[in-house]
């Protein structure tokens, strides 16, 4: 019996059409994601750099600006800029390290950490819904293609699993220097 090839779905067209719809989703995705905390930012005269620094210094206290530069990868100039303008507005403070106080460490003043949770919770109840609605082994497969998509060279910065992430467990978002803890 002959094979019916006129019916057959090329796997290389099929693949690139997968490949643009993901492209597609990801940017309205992370519109979307990024919306609600891009408002609010906006109010305050700040932006997605701040955020962010907010976002990791919030779950690391004590993270190092070099740290902090390795994971966010912009210029020292940049994070001097937005760390300067987050320590302004008392988002931010830095102390020096207790065993080399060359160290500046980093960490969120309580008006930092409202922000942050502010920030947060639109991002957190998206995904929350997003995932009720899409199952558990969805969401399972979403960690693994996103972890896919970071460099790999990032991807020891990222706990190894969810375990790590469990209350009254540590999670070790690492740098090259050295282990980060993850708070919450």
């Amino acid at each position: 019996m002959m094979a019916d090839l006129k019916g057959a779905v090329n796997p290389i067209l099929l693949a690139e059409e997968d490949l643009r719809r993901g492209i597609e989703l990801l940017f309205f995705a992370y519109r979307d994601f990024t919306g609600e905390a891009d408002r609010r930012l906006a109010e305050l005269g700040l932006g997605r750099a701040h955020h962010r620094a907010i976002y990791f210094i919030g779950r690391n206290p004590g993270l190092t600006v070099s740290e902090l530069l390795a994971v966010l990868k912009i210029t020292k100039q940049s994070l001097s800029r937005v760390l300067q303008e987050l320590m302004a507005e008392n988002y931010v403070m830095q102390n020096p390290g207790t065993t080399d106080r060359r160290q500046r460490r980093l960490s969120l003043t309580p008006r930092g950490e409202a922000l942050e949770r502010q920030l947060t919770e639109g991002q957190r109840r998206r995904l929350a819904s997003a995932y009720a609605q899409a199952g558990a082994d969805a969401v399972a497969s979403f960690h693994k293609v996103l972890l896919h998509v970071i460099d790999d060279a990032d991807r020891p910065r990222l706990p190894e699993d969810e375990a790590s992430r469990r209350p009254g467990t540590e999670g070790a978002l690492k740098t090259a220097a050295s282990p980060l803890r993850l708070a919450r």
